[in-house]
């Protein structure tokens, strides 16, 4: 159903630099390094890159008829290898690459849905990943299927003269209808689980942060969970929610979620938005960011927007330099001028500063009930203020 590349493969990547002003030269390489590793992720084997510079995307070819005919020749080399491009193509430039080099060419939108499917392992985790595929692939049906452009009839299956790609439409957009239903009786269960903690008062705190900062290495460290951890891209996708306590704020919820990326697949984040409805109505976020990494600062925006577009920016955040045991940094907590817990300085890995990290919750789950006790004291008759959906 699904054009992805098999686990093994040789790969040929491909990145253009565009020449914008908000995109740097370092911030390009730092791009090609990370759709490199995001293909190392899928298991595919990096054979050779290609990175040229072009004012603007070819409407036919995206790179052009000349660096198309370098790639053929590339292959030549490398017989049998896919082409994946560290952008997103339309159907027609898709379709366009693919009979230029004869063979496959997959864009960033698809190698990140097939590491997703990969991964998926909740029923909830694999019907999104199923969703955001079909809504993916219904603009690129007519792909290198020959047989539909007949026409046939059946009785029973397709109207007189309907067309096969007729069909596979309209069989898609039942498929569609029938996950979406089943993401909202998943949605309505999420909901009475949540609800059912909000009664109960308990504080709930989500991880949120770039992928592959560490976070389900911090969940595991404060909740003794056995969420799986790998130096990977996206190597959590279902979202995992354990209780933990601490002595000065008492019960509280802890949740590890799906990591962000930059350029992330809007059909993606819509499927996701159960998961990430997780985030959303958490009191505290727990901004996870890798203190080793050079592009730490571009990370936390590009976080930061996804945390605006699903309604999730006004929830107080305490942001976590996380691996510091591979930088100079100590373990510590910084403040503003106010007072007020800016950051913590931790390595999860380690366990070098976990307890500021605790320390920095707790207050935060104090200033939290202060704000609650003065609301009330103000208006008794104004009810607990909460997040909405977006």
């Amino acid at each position: 159903m699904f054009d992805r590349p098999e686990s093994g493969d040789a790969a040929i990547l491909v990145a253009v630099d565009f020449g914008s002003r908000s995109i740097s030269a370092l911030d390009f390489a730092e791009r090609c390094e990370e759709f490199e590793l995001l293909c190392k992720s899928a298991g595919l084997r990096v054979q050779a890159s290609v990175k040229a510079k072009r004012a603007k995307a070819d409407p036919a070819l995206f790179i052009g008829s000349g660096k198309a005919t370098e790639i053929k020749e590339m292959l030549v080399g490398h017989p049998n290898s896919v082409i994946l491009f560290n952008h997103a193509l339309s159907p027609a430039q898709e379709r366009n690459l693919e009979r230029a080099l004869g063979c496959r060419v997959i864009d960033r939108a698809s190698l990140i849905l097939d590491i997703f499917a990969q991964r998926a392992k909740s029923h909830e985790g694999k019907v999104q990943v199923e969703l955001a595929q079909l809504e993916h692939l219904s603009t690129r049906l007519v792909r290198g299927w020959t047989h539909l452009e007949r026409q046939r009839g059946g009785i029973g299956l397709r109207g007189p003269g309907e067309t096969q790609l007729e069909t596979d439409r309209r069989l898609l957009g039942t498929r569609v209808k029938v996950l979406r239903e089943k993401l909202k009786k998943l949605r309505r269960q999420r909901d009475v689980q949540r609800r059912a903690r909000s009664r109960r008062d308990i504080l709930s705190v989500s991880i949120v942060g770039y992928t592959n900062t560490g976070k389900s290495t911090l969940f595991n460290s404060l909740t003794h969970a056995r969420s799986y951890a790998a130096d990977k891209l996206f190597a959590t996708l279902d979202t995992t929610t354990r209780r933990m306590y601490l002595p000065a704020a008492g019960n509280l919820t802890v949740s590890d979620t799906v990591g962000f990326i930059r350029d992330l697949p809007h059909a993606l984040v819509a499927a996701f938005r159960a998961t990430l409805e997780e985030t959303v109505q958490a009191d505290i976020l727990v901004h996870v960011v890798d203190a080793s990494s050079p592009g730490r600062a571009q990370q936390i925006e590009q976080v930061n927007q996804v945390l605006a577009e699903i309604g999730a920016a006004a929830i107080p955040q305490l942001l976590v330099l996380n691996k510091i045991d591979r930088t100079d940094i100590r373990p510590g907590i910084d403040r503003d001028e106010c007072g007020t817990i800016a950051r913590v300085r931790m390595s999860a890995k380690t366990g070098q500063g976990i307890e500021h990290l605790r320390e920095a919750i707790t207050e935060m789950a104090a200033s939290r009930s202060s704000r609650e006790l003065l609301n009330t004291a103000i208006d008794p008759t104004v009810p607990e203020v909460g997040n909405t959906y977006v």
